[in-house]
């Protein structure tokens, strides 16, 4: 329908599969499982303002707007490895 009323070629992504390059592993599920329900639960407690994220193996709340203005820097040594598997 898109492609009769565009006149482009359309088709459907999973964001995820291209972002991780495959389909979603089971801890992929899972987390998308358990951060659902911790953003339900803020949802409920109307608890607006923040948002979901995983701290090392945790689920926390944050801040949105701490989260969003700022600064995080990566470190170096993360570069250095990806630039073994870029090759």
């Amino acid at each position: 329908m898109i492609e009769k009323r565009t006149g482009l070629e359309t088709r459907s992504v999973v964001f995820g599969h291209t972002v991780r390059g495959g389909a979603p592993s089971a801890f992929d599920r899972i987390l998308g499982t358990k951060m659902g329900i911790k953003a339900g639960e803020l949802v409920i407690n109307g608890d607006y303002g923040n948002m979901v994220a995983l701290s090392g193996t945790e689920i926390v709340v944050a801040d949105l707007d701490k989260a969003v203005t700022e600064r995080k820097e990566v470190d170096r040594a993360f570069y250095d490895i990806a630039e073994l598997y870029s090759k």
